[in-house]
């Protein structure tokens, strides 16, 4: 579960370097923009964010 959440907060982190940097949306590039796939998807990553921040406190990460 852990591992899962780090690749999605991992690919949303990507995701907002490149609108930052580019004005590039990668998820609306392959899913349309704002569809209903690319606003499922934006909402696993946020489930997945909140996730991590179970992550803080912690001395070691488990695998």
């Amino acid at each position: 579960m852990r591992i899962a959440a780090l690749v999605l907060m991992v690919i949303g982190s990507i995701n907002w370097g490149l609108v930052g940097l580019f004005k590039f949306n990668l998820v609306d590039a392959i899913f349309g923009e704002m569809s209903l796939l690319s606003r499922i998807i934006y909402i696993i990553v946020g489930i997945a964010g909140l996730y991590g921040l179970t992550m803080f406190g912690e001395k070691e990460i488990e695998k």
